[in-house]
């Protein structure tokens, strides 16, 4: 049996890529507080503003697995700080950028960025870490990532009451300069020689049509789902991934490796993570406008209220080893979705007159079911994984997952919006006015100050919080399934298909020599 010295720069390393994951966690989240006075001084749209959010997810997503076979191939480190250098690039166009069309750009190089960052840092965990600490590695690093989230409006409020709209990317820099230092003196450079060859075609059909895939669901709640442009873009998604299978079905060694699917452990896993995401978007996306225009707190006093998610979280990061250890993975995973159900069905219950109590008390539950659930298929997908598919098939579970968030936001959008209009009063409005108002419930106060109409703002506040409990209500029944979809299919343990643990000890001797 081959015995080898943990790494004593582990811990030092996983820092490091938390540091990462935290900025990239924020980053999805830290440009909206800041989109009002972005659009103030440089003009833009609506069209504009959604894009200068949009265009870093689209892009992140759509490159993700395309990311993780490149580290597989050329070296994890040297793709991570590859990744970090993109990153810190688009952060300083972004925050030197003068027009609109810079900042769009600016994102969608962060995003390519974030692409190779996210999927490698969770790729080299099982080399730095053993089974035996290795879901606790994994734990750290999917909470940072979460923590990011929220983090995002404390963090833009704080710097937009401080400094100019700038300063939200400005901050990444740092960030990323640390990331890069501790990847070129800490980590070890791991590859596979082997590794199929980058196949220039796969790649542009996967990124293509994720790309158009995520563009579609993004649009969708504005455009509506039977919106020309919508359906073409679907169909034309499902034409070019169905291309990349056809296409990677004939090579030896593909980019799209179908073969990892086989693999329960990491099907079932991966399945489970991506619907644990599917519900905290849902849950996350109709808060702050809750937060904000129902209750009236500012960006800052926003982000600061969803504090007690992230004490939940950081109360699961700790708990979900030891219930795998006692009870199996399946067992946690279960009761995290079951967890995450009851704060789901639990936040439906809000009303007008609940108060941020009781939303402080369904937020903190959250946390804790999101982390239980999460960590544990987290680990348990990645520990199925053959060892020579390590970045690539991270690479496809990450990739499965930002797109169950974007499909979460964009489906559970469409139900709010929907909602909210039909039971919004817009009794005595012209037709214009009353069509602005059913917009969003930010737009029905717009209105109703102008009009001086407390009767629209009260009618706005009641028809978003029945919205927002339709939501939380298909997120506690979506949660629920998941639980027991999970029970049933599940495997009981993370390593249940992992290679013997000898192995993995001389693949981590092989990465030091």
């Amino acid at each position: 049996m081959v015995t080898v010295t943990p790494d004593p720069r582990r811990w030092w390393a996983l820092g490091a890529l938390v540091a990462c994951m935290l900025t990239l966690g924020f980053d999805m989240t830290i440009l909206n507080v800041a989109l009002p006075t972005m659009a103030a001084d440089l003009g833009a749209g609506t069209g504009e503003q959604q894009w200068m959010a949009d265009a870093y997810i689209v892009v992140f997503a759509a490159l993700m697995l395309p990311a993780g076979l490149l580290g597989d191939r050329f070296g994890r480190r040297l793709m991570l700080i590859t990744g970090l250098g993109i990153f810190l690039a688009g952060s300083l166009v972004g925050a030197l950028a003068g027009d609109v069309n810079a900042v769009i750009a600016s994102r969608a190089v962060m995003g390519v960025g974030a692409a190779l960052v996210t999927p490698l840092s969770l790729s080299v965990l099982p080399i730095l870490f053993g089974p035996q600490e290795r879901a606790k590695a994994v734990g750290i690093a999917s909470a940072a990532s979460a923590l990011g989230l929220p983090l995002g409006p404390i963090i833009g409020g704080w710097l937009l009451n401080h400094f100019w709209w700038g300063s939200v990317f400005l901050i990444n820099v740092p960030m990323a300069a640390i990331g890069i230092a501790a990847c070129v003196f800490l980590l070890p450079e791991t590859k596979d020689p082997a590794s199929p060859k980058v196949d220039t075609v796969s790649t542009a059909l996967a990124a293509s049509g994720l790309g158009v895939l995520v563009y579609a669901i993004i649009e969708a709640p504005t455009r509506g789902w039977g919106d020309p442009l919508v359906l073409a873009m679907l169909a034309a998604s499902v034409v070019l991934i169905a291309a990349l299978v056809l296409r990677e079905r004939r090579v030896e060694r593909p980019m799209l490796d179908m073969t990892l699917l086989a693999h329960r452990g990491f099907l079932f896993n991966t399945i489970a993570a991506t619907l644990v995401t599917f519900v905290l978007s849902g849950l996350l996306f109709v808060l702050p406008p809750y937060l904000q225009a129902v209750l009236g707190h500012d960006a800052l006093g926003t982000g600061v209220r969803l504090l007690p998610m992230m004490g939940g979280l950081l109360f699961a990061s700790r708990l979900a080893p030891q219930v795998v250890a006692r009870f199996g993975a399946r067992a946690a995973v279960s009761a995290g979705l079951v967890v995450l159900a009851f704060a789901g069905l639990l936040g439906s219950r809000t009303t007008m007159d609940s108060g941020y109590g009781f939303v402080a008390l369904w937020l903190s539950i959250t946390g804790l079911g999101f982390g239980l659930s999460l960590i544990p298929a987290m680990n348990g997908g990645l520990s199925a994984l053959p060892r020579d598919r390590a970045g690539s098939g991270s690479g496809l579970l990450m990739t499965l997952r930002q797109v169950g968030g974007a499909i979460g936001i964009a489906l559970l959008g469409s139900l709010l919006a929907g909602v909210f209009r039909d039971r919004l009063d817009v009794t005595g409005l012209p037709a214009r006015a009353a069509d602005t108002a059913g917009e969003s419930v930010v737009a029905a106060h717009l209105v109703a100050g102008r009009t001086g109409s407390a009767e629209l703002a009260a009618s706005a506040n009641s028809a978003y919080v029945h919205g927002m409990g339709v939501v939380l209500l298909v997120c506690g029944i979506a949660a629920l399934v998941s639980a027991l979809l999970a029970a049933a299919f599940l495997p009981s343990t993370p390593d249940a298909e992992q290679p013997e643990a000898p192995d993995m000890a001389a693949e981590r001797a092989d990465a030091r020599q």
